[in-house]
């Protein structure tokens, strides 16, 4: 037969956003609210709660970490693009006289409207360039060998 220990009481005043957390934890957990507290007290309490909040953040440093390390490759994708579409611009477009120049710059208005409504239409339904570019060589290589 096991021998219960006596369990000492006490009183605690809680928020009521907390009490009712409290209840609803423990209705759907179908147990009494002071197990539930108990649970959550030693829990807190436990000498290995420290450890397990440092491993939740590691976690969440390491997503971040992930997303930072996308984001830089996204805007480096970004960044290489616009220099070779610039650097090709300037090595194949001639400079115009100035009478040609001026109906040019107003054809590049109408130019640049069509230019953002593609690009609206492209983004809203993708694939984005970003999707297209494998993240390492090794994708570029088996990618290439499938064709």
């Amino acid at each position: 037969m096991a021998i219960r220990k006596k369990k000492a009481q006490i009183s605690v005043y809680l928020d009521p956003d907390v009490m009712t957390m409290l209840a609803d934890y423990a209705a759907r957990r179908n147990q009494s609210q002071s197990l539930v507290a108990e649970a959550a007290i030693a829990s807190f309490l436990s000498p290995d709660a420290a450890d397990r909040r440092e491993a939740a953040l590691a976690k969440r440093l390491d997503r971040l970490d992930r997303r930072l390390a996308r984001t830089e490759r996204d805007v480096g994708i970004g960044i290489e693009s616009l220099a070779v579409f610039i650097r090709f611009w300037l090595a194949t477009t001639p400079a115009l006289p100035e009478p040609a120049a001026q109906a040019a710059r107003a054809k590049a208005g109408e130019r640049y409207d069509a230019f953002v409504t593609a690009l609206g239409r492209r983004l809203a339904k993708g694939p984005t360039l970003r999707q297209e570019i494998p993240d390492d060589v090794s994708n570029v290589e088996r990618h290439n060998a499938e064709r």
